[in-house]
């Protein structure tokens, strides 16, 4: 691979250079376009997003590139911006590469690579959140799930754009590209990072799954215990009602013991509805005292 490429030069020999370098001025999202049309002058151009941020839309770097079978051109790359990346050692490793596709995979390489560790501490935030679901089932712990399936969501749209690249070259090159060590060390990097966001995936899906059953069976114990008081509270409500009327004539306010009789009569009706209740079963479990372990408390 050669450190440096003429523009003119390229320009010349390439039709689609001029085409390459128009939107690299105005393109900042995924991009890809190949040219196939004369054999052993293959070319493969666009765009990549190799850095997102995971709050903000617009907080993204993109890099261009125009790859041939004999150059690689790319812009606005900032190799510095990868964590964990030995940008010296990756350059060497890119002299080193055989064509410049090869040398093109190198980086696409180390790009996945970085993309796997960040992947690692997504998994670790991820093992945090499970055991949080059972220890501080809340609200704040729904919003965290929602937002570890959010950044999922991103490494996906990051990665898929990885996959479309390795096709587009098996598609403009051939097979023999896939016979290329680099080639092959990058495939599995991207196969890697697609099975982990496929289990990831999986949990979190589990994760609100469990929240929803949660919150379902929350609600449905809520809505039993009002049911279930408002119902108890009926004779209260109902002899309320009766004795608080006006009539001229209540027989009951003349009574010596009225407000006792009135009371246990209260009390009595309460005590049967409730025991009516108790022996049909519909009082379930809504008296009981949650464990502090369970997931319902």
């Amino acid at each position: 691979m050669k450190d440096d490429i003429d523009a003119k030069e390229l320009m010349k020999k390439h039709s689609t250079y001029k085409k390459w370098t128009d939107s690299v001025k105005t393109n900042k999202m995924n991009l890809l376009e190949m040219y196939t049309g004369t054999a052993e002058e293959e070319i493969i151009w666009g765009s990549l997003v190799y850095i997102q941020d995971l709050h903000e839309k617009q907080e993204r770097r993109v890099f261009h590139f125009y790859l041939t079978r004999n150059e690689l051109v790319t812009a606005d790359l900032n190799l510095n911006e990868l964590d964990y990346l030995d940008v010296k050692a990756m350059k060497e490793k890119m002299h080193q590469s055989e064509t410049s596709i090869e040398g093109f995979f190198v980086l696409i390489g180390e790009i996945m690579a970085y993309f796997l560790k960040e992947i690692d501490k997504f998994e670790v935030r991820l093992r945090d959140l499970i055991w949080d679901v059972k220890e501080r089932n809340n609200t704040k712990t729904l919003d965290r799930t929602a937002n570890a399936d959010h950044e999922l969501l991103i490494w996906k749209n990051l990665i898929i754009p990885m996959i479309e690249i390795r096709r587009a070259v098996e598609e403009a090159f051939g097979d023999e590209i896939m016979e290329q060590p680099q080639y092959k060390r990058t495939k599995r990097r991207i196969t890697r990072a697609r099975e982990l966001i496929r289990e990831y995936e999986e949990e979190i899906d589990a994760l609100l799954d469990l929240e929803s059953v949660v919150s379902t069976h929350r609600g449905n114990e809520i809505m039993k215990t009002l049911t279930v008081i408002t119902t108890l509270f009926t004779p209260v409500t109902a002899f309320g009602a009766i004795w608080g009327m006006n009539f001229k004539h209540m027989p009951e306010l003349e009574w010596k013991f009225g407000y006792l009789l009135a009371g246990v009569l209260i009390v009595a009706s309460t005590f049967i509805l409730y025991a009516y209740l108790k022996k049909k079963g519909w009082m379930g479990d809504i008296l009981s005292v949650r464990s502090k372990k369970s997931f319902f408390k």
